[in-house]
């Protein structure tokens, strides 16, 4: 599975293009793969995020706003969960990432 991070590449708004670069920075920095996918540019993509987004998750007007994670076809969460669970520690589960490339990821951090 890969991690996929829906952004909007033409935001207007400051607060989603910090959003989106905190989770970007974070996942580059740590050394987790990844994948952008720009709803801007690829409408069927952005058809796809808006449906696959729990109905809890959705807004009570209007569509969700980027950025929102997945793990492939599952889903992550939005800039909130993921800060949440930057904040306590649990972002690799949070991600859905296995033990081994945990472990593995934390070794690497260890050699850095």
């Amino acid at each position: 599975m890969v991690i996929r991070v829906y952004i909007a590449s033409s935001s207007g708004s400051v607060a989603v293009k910090k959003r989106q670069q905190a989770i970007v920075g974070f996942l580059e920095a740590n050394r987790i793969s990844f994948e952008e996918v720009d709803i801007t540019m690829l409408e069927d993509q952005r058809f796809w995020m808006y449906q696959n987004i729990p109905e809890e998750k959705r807004p009570e007007k209007g569509n969700p706003l980027p950025p929102q994670i997945f793990n492939g076809d599952e889903y992550c969460g939005d800039y909130e969960d993921f800060f949440q669970s930057k904040e306590t520690n649990t972002v690799f589960s949070f991600l859905r990432l296995p033990s081994v490339q945990i472990e593995t990821l934390w070794f690497c951090l260890f050699l850095l």
